[in-house]
């Protein structure tokens, strides 16, 4: 088993690293660089940049160099934990990004157990009650959660929000801790506030684990382990938790490793519907201006966040299925 979690860990390295490298050059390929928007930008508002202007600014930030030039030092300034210079904000990387990076981990764990305290339970309920009435309710809740876009619920429910309560339900905190430093009062605003979006996030996740749950526990609940032990008189509810249900959460815990930035990536829209303080909208800002250095940060911690969520799938997965911990042991 030793042996099965240092090649995982020594794969993830390799993975990070060829996440860094893909996201740099994906960055690059469109066509000019972040001078080139910035005298767009200028132009837009009546100002002028010389040729010579132009010149000085790329050689300030080095996008004079070659590619792999500027791959290599921004992951030299990586490696010693700086992400560069946030060309669009005049700030470190790491200062633009500052509590975002928290609050998106924040909701994106909020979304993963909303959709596992939820579709758990009535996945296993439909399996077990096939055809009832609640499996039919839960069947079409799913496919209504599946229809919905995220950023369509996201307007459905502030529109209910204002007309029925007169309350503008955005943002992760109330007007009064918006800029204030973090306390206990602060946390306990984001708490109160915290439920909606990881409602939203998490609802289309829930209505398809919903259904990949129920499709796998009642493939097991066919098998000949579950019709012998229940001719030996094993409880329901016992035969039902202890082997089938193990064996069809194997679906929950590998999900782990795309849930984390799926939330990330697919937050973006609803960051801005709702007025969140994540990082989806400032990756959206960076990757419109190609700041190279705020984009691809955001980017490789997207990917890095998919390998560790990947990481602790296959350790849910040892400790579920014991067919992998045989395998790591053979």
């Amino acid at each position: 088993m030793l042996a099965y979690l240092v090649r995982r860990l020594f794969l993830a390295v390799l993975t990070s690293l060829a996440v860094s490298v893909l996201a740099y050059i994906v960055i690059e390929l469109p066509p000019g660089d972040y001078i080139t928007s910035y005298i767009a930008q200028m132009s837009s508002s009546g100002s002028f940049v010389s040729a010579q202007e132009a010149e000085a600014l790329r050689q300030q930030y080095g996008l004079d160099q070659p590619l792999y030039i500027q791959y290599l030092r921004w992951m030299g300034m990586v490696l010693r934990g700086n992400f560069g210079m946030a060309l669009e904000y005049g700030r470190p990387v790491a200062e633009v990004i500052g509590d975002r990076l928290w609050l998106t981990m924040v909701v994106s764990v909020g979304a993963i157990i909303f959709t596992w305290l939820v579709a758990l339970p009535i996945g296993i309920y439909s399996a077990v009650r096939q055809y009832s009435i609640g499996d039919y309710i839960a069947t079409f809740v799913g496919f209504i959660g599946l229809a919905i876009p995220s950023f369509m619920l996201a307007l459905i429910l502030m529109y209910f929000g204002f007309t029925l309560f007169n309350a503008n339900i955005g943002g992760l905190f109330s007007d009064e801790f918006a800029e204030a430093p973090w306390s206990l009062a602060k946390a306990w605003d984001l708490t109160k506030h915290l439920p909606l979006p990881a409602l939203i996030l998490g609802f289309a996740g829930t209505a398809q684990l919903i259904r990949i749950m129920r499709a796998n526990l009642l493939d097991e609940l066919g098998k000949p382990y579950v019709v012998t032990a229940r001719a030996r008189g094993l409880s329901e509810t016992r035969l039902i938790m202890k082997y089938p249900v193990r064996v069809a959460l194997n679906p929950f815990a590998s999900t782990i490793g795309y849930l984390l930035p799926y939330v990330v990536s697919g937050s973006i829209i609803v960051s801005l519907v709702l007025s969140l303080p994540t990082v989806g909208p400032l990756l959206l800002k960076a990757l419109v201006a190609q700041d190279m250095f705020l984009a691809g940060t955001i980017v490789l911690l997207l990917g890095v966040m998919t390998v560790i969520g990947t990481f602790l799938s296959d350790l849910l997965l040892m400790w579920i299925d014991p067919r992998i911990r045989f395998e790591g042991k053979q």
